[in-house]
């Protein structure tokens, strides 16, 4: 799985620190989501989404091997 939450920090220009703080989870956790490291729970990634006021599958995206 991959996700672009990235390029949504940056539209809403808020950092890793900041998004992570909205949804209740460290910087790090953050990071290893962007760097495709971790793969966040359904609840953390509809709470990600949340905030990017995008629907799920509009910032993570399945790739052929999942």
């Amino acid at each position: 799985m991959t996700n672009n939450i990235r390029v949504e920090r940056a539209i809403l220009r808020i950092t890793q620190q900041q998004l992570a703080e909205m949804i209740g989870v460290s910087r790090q956790t953050i990071n290893a989501i962007e760097a495709n490291k971790y793969v966040p729970s359904t609840v953390l990634a509809l709470k990600i989404a949340k905030v990017c006021s995008k629907k799920v599958e509009e910032v993570f995206f399945l790739e052929e091997r999942d």
